[in-house]
């Protein structure tokens, strides 16, 4: 239906505080030239003032339940004036003896406008939809809550 790319440019640099290894620093450049440090997490050795790709799935999984949710608040006739999410992803063992996101947290914060007010009731709904219609959420295993209320 659609393809989905970006650049990812990394070059041996020696790491910033640790001799003995290579930074992990690198640059990822999207859309319109949008460039984006990323590094590992810090707890891996990354760079603390960069992106790690940690925080961009569970961004990814935040931006892609709210686009879903103001297309659908917006086609029952809601006026969404702020959505604001501050998302949690927890990098835990699995079962292979390995590390995933196993778990996602959203808690988005929404501001309604308009004559049109939805109670918490549709509230819910229009989260459900959104969770069950989310390609992001749909694509990985990680289990994926909203606190909404």
């Amino acid at each position: 239906m659609s393809v989905h790319q970006s650049a990812i440019r990394w070059q041996h640099n020696p790491h910033e505080t640790d001799a003995s290894t290579y930074s992990r620093n690198h640059c990822v450049t999207l859309n319109g030239d949008q460039q984006l440090n990323v590094s590992a997490s810090v707890e891996f050795k990354g760079d603390p003032n960069c992106a790690d790709p940690e925080q961009m799935l569970v961004s990814a999984v935040s931006s892609c339940h709210m686009l879903f949710f103001l297309a659908i608040a917006e086609f029952q006739g809601y006026q969404v004036e702020s959505y604001e999410d501050d998302p949690v992803g927890h990098l835990e063992s699995n079962d292979k003896k390995g590390m995933e996101i196993t778990r996602i947290v959203l808690s988005p914060r929404i501001t309604f406008g308009g004559d049109k007010m939805p109670d918490q009731k549709a509230i819910s709904r229009i989260h459900a939809n959104a969770h069950k219609n989310c390609f992001i959420r749909n694509s990985i295993t990680a289990e994926v809550t909203i606190n909404h209320l």
